[in-house]
């Protein structure tokens, strides 16, 4: 079996100031379907005014070779407190990121905002397995 060796799990570690500067941890996938990972403690920064943005976050995916480690996707998660964005960018930020971390066959991320004034977003970004490849290369040439 090979070695895992992790960057968070079982080490004390600080929420990372922004996104940038976490590492999603990876394991080889031992054959699992479908992994789903969510949140209802996601809290962002809106871009305009400040204020934070209370979010769930819903993030599932099909693996190929790799798993997400789930302490590293946590830390990933709350370093965005401090990050000013729009819902609609969160989904593709972190749909990139996950792309890049572990290139699964199926992955959809979905975050859904408390509604303010009577009125809540839902934005998702989701790919399906004939799309991976041209994924793949759209966010590396950014």
């Amino acid at each position: 079996m090979p070695q895992f060796e992790p960057k968070h799990l079982g080490i004390k570690k600080s929420v990372p100031e922004h996104p940038e500067y976490t590492i999603l941890d990876s394991f080889d996938a031992p054959g699992v379907v479908t992994v789903t990972f969510k949140t209802k403690e996601f809290t962002s920064l809106c871009p305009v005014t400040g204020q934070p943005d209370f979010v769930d976050v819903q993030i599932t995916y099909r693996p190929d070779k790799k798993c997400l480690e789930s302490k590293s996707v946590k830390l990933y998660l709350q370093s965005f407190r401090n990050e000013h964005s729009f819902m609609e960018t969160l989904s593709c930020r972190i749909f990139d990121d996950i792309m890049l971390a572990v290139q699964p066959l199926w992955l959809n991320v979905t975050v859904q905002s408390t509604p303010r004034g009577g009125i809540g977003l839902v934005s998702s970004r989701e790919t399906g397995m004939e799309d991976i490849s041209k994924e793949l290369k759209r966010i590396k040439e950014k």
